[in-house]
């Protein structure tokens, strides 16, 4: 679905740059949503389409290689990057799922999907990203760049925003056990 909102279309580059200017991306979007004179709507489904491809790309081609290719990039970090992505959209969900934007629930469901995106990204950009900086190739971050780009624009392409895609997401992480119970 088109928003008219920029979602980035990256062909190339080094895969951390690419994956931290999504980062950027969704702190602005997120901003946005607290605006009481923006188009909220749009916005949220924007951020949909944004979030679940950058974080299906990065699980599908980028968390594995990184695995391999940085020392200090550990099965828990990968593991923890999973979980924090799946509470993610877990909260997004929950905001999609709301009729209106100009209610407190709308603001309550906001702001707990922006505190666990925030939380995410300085947890993903200080343990994973900055690791591979400096541990694994230029070359292999190039080809994973594009890989990523690729892929994350294709998931986009097929509104993997979309109310229903993100519902299937989400029970998918729930049934590799990636959220708690109670949430």
């Amino acid at each position: 679905m088109t928003t008219g909102i920029d979602l980035g279309r990256p062909t190339s580059g080094d895969v951390i740059d690419l994956i931290t200017e999504d980062h950027r991306r969704f702190e602005h979007l997120l901003s946005q949503l607290r605006l009481a004179t923006a188009d909220r709507d749009n916005v949220r489904r924007a951020f949909a389409d944004v979030l679940i491809a950058h974080g299906e790309a990065e699980e599908e081609l980028v968390y594995p290689v990184l695995r391999r290719t940085a020392e200090d990039v550990d099965a828990h970090d990968v593991e923890h990057g999973k979980e924090e992505h799946a509470e993610g959209n877990q909260a997004l969900l929950d905001l999609l799922e709301l009729k209106g934007t100009d209610t407190q629930a709308f603001t309550d469901a906001a702001e707990k999907l922006s505190n666990l995106i925030a939380h995410h990204i300085a947890e993903e950009e200080l343990s994973i990203l900055e690791p591979a900086r400096t541990e694994t190739s230029i070359k292999v971050r190039f080809d994973l760049g594009a890989k990523w780009a690729a892929r994350r624009n294709e998931l986009i392409d097929e509104g993997c925003g979309a109310i229903e895609n993100v519902r299937r997401v989400v029970a998918e992480a729930e049934a590799e056990g990636l959220l708690d119970e109670e949430e």
